[in-house]
């Protein structure tokens, strides 16, 4: 098989695979990437505490 006709295989099986998804609705998606972005900014907010703790800490030990 040469490599155009490969390439022309592998597109024609990924949009069949493609058509077989279930695909979310305009509302899930909005609403899975409004969870997405709360829980992010909350993880930055929790490492950013505990990157301030652990300076303040380190500044201590070091006595600078």
């Amino acid at each position: 098989m040469n490599p155009i006709e490969t390439v022309v295989q592998f597109v024609k099986e990924a949009y069949y695979e493609l058509r077989k998804s279930s695909w979310l609705s305009r509302r899930e998606a909005a609403d899975s990437t409004k969870v997405v972005v709360l829980i992010v900014a909350l993880m930055s907010v929790y490492v950013a505490g505990i990157d301030f703790v652990l300076s303040i800490l380190m500044t201590a030990l070091l006595g600078r």
